[in-house]
């Protein structure tokens, strides 16, 4: 095992005092043109064709839509150690001249959709998705913080943008200005298809912090693969360098990305920056190494994958503070100025 957890100072609570543990990173995929889509060509790929299995699901049409949030929501409900998750939607690919890129655009996930989802069921929070480059992502944006998106989610090397780009400077003065976190993937990625690995580096998320953005780096910086590039060093730097940057656990629970807990639990300034996210429908899979073959054993047992990771993270010494920081970083209600930098005047425009 990785230790006992290190002490950290207490962490904000909710609107109810009380503190809650949240997981930041959970998907739901769209089949109908209403919510969005999932191509043919990503439901074959083999990191697709597993999940399906793994989760029963059948065709790709309102049904498996269907079922597959039924399948979160019921989770949801089992897994009591949980008292919320935040459903990610996820925009389509745009090109560098504002409009929609259907030809690589494989998974879109609306805003709408999550939202709907989220108002239905308590324990869903709203996870927005807002591509830089649309023409109207400012005003999608500010539509997201009005019906109460808690974050922001990139994926920068499947969306096909530069987070350093300038395009991307006016969502973050409005993000610092809600105080909306930016949950942005780093390293690599292979469930779906890449367009710019070279994105996938931290450091191209200094100009969020640099402008007050709490920044989420989603994974750490891992490697999704054998042979990739692992940020996992840069990572560690800036989560030591910035007040404001923090990293989730989402998929850590996997053999290739496993690797990581070692060098992110063992500074205690890293550690006090790590916040709790599943990435769920991916399987939380423990390792022998961190838990023990008996641990391995006990955990597979369970078929509540987030409840399932939670109890990984908590064998291996993960406490209180680290599941209870998701609460103290998210745009939770009563934290949400309702005044836009917009219609102030206090979004500057920058040029492509």
């Amino acid at each position: 095992m990785l230790g006992v957890p290190t002490p950290a100072p207490p962490s904000r609570t909710t609107t109810a005092g009380v503190k809650m543990i949240i997981d930041c990173h959970v998907h739901v995929n769209a089949f109908t043109p209403e919510h969005g889509r999932t191509s043919r060509a990503l439901l074959g790929r083999p990191s697709f064709r597993f999940l399906r299995w793994y989760l029963g699901m059948h065709g790709m049409g309102f049904e498996t839509e269907r079922a597959l949030s039924r399948a979160l929501a019921m989770q949801l409900e089992d897994a009591t150690e949980l008292d919320a998750a935040v459903i990610l939607a996820f925009d389509a690919v745009y090109g560098n001249d504002g409009r929609l890129d259907d030809a690589r655009t494989h998974l879109h996930v609306t805003n709408e959709y999550v939202r709907e989802l989220a108002d239905r069921h308590p324990k869903m929070l709203f996870g927005a998705s807002v591509h830089p480059y649309r023409r109207d992502a400012l005003a999608e944006l500010e539509r997201c913080a009005r019906n109460g998106a808690v974050l922001l989610k990139w994926l920068p090397i499947t969306q096909g943008f530069d987070p350093s780009d300038r395009r991307c400077f006016p969502l973050y003065e409005v993000l610092a200005h809600y105080g909306i976190p930016l949950l942005s993937h780093t390293g690599g990625e292979k469930t779906l298809p890449n367009i710019d690995t070279r994105v996938a580096d931290p450091a191209l998320l200094k100009p969020a912090l640099d402008r007050g953005v709490t920044v989420i780096a989603a994974h750490c910086g891992t490697r999704s693969a054998i042979g990739e590039k692992s940020y996992v060093d840069t990572f560690v730097r800036m989560a030591r360098d910035y007040e404001n940057f923090y990293g989730d656990t989402s998929a850590l629970n996997l053999p290739l990305r496993c690797y990581a807990y070692p060098y992110i639990m063992e500074d205690d300034r890293v550690r006090a920056k790590l916040v709790h996210g599943s990435d769920w429908p991916l399987p939380a899979i423990p390792m022998p190494q961190f838990v023990g073959f008996g641990g391995c054993a006990r955990f597979m047992l369970d078929r509540n994958v987030l409840r399932r990771d939670i109890r990984i993270k908590r064998a291996m010494g993960f406490g209180d503070d680290y599941f209870h920081r998701s609460a103290s970083l998210l745009r939770m209600p009563s934290r949400a100025p309702m005044r836009s930098p917009l219609r102030a005047g206090g979004a500057r425009h920058y040029a492509a």
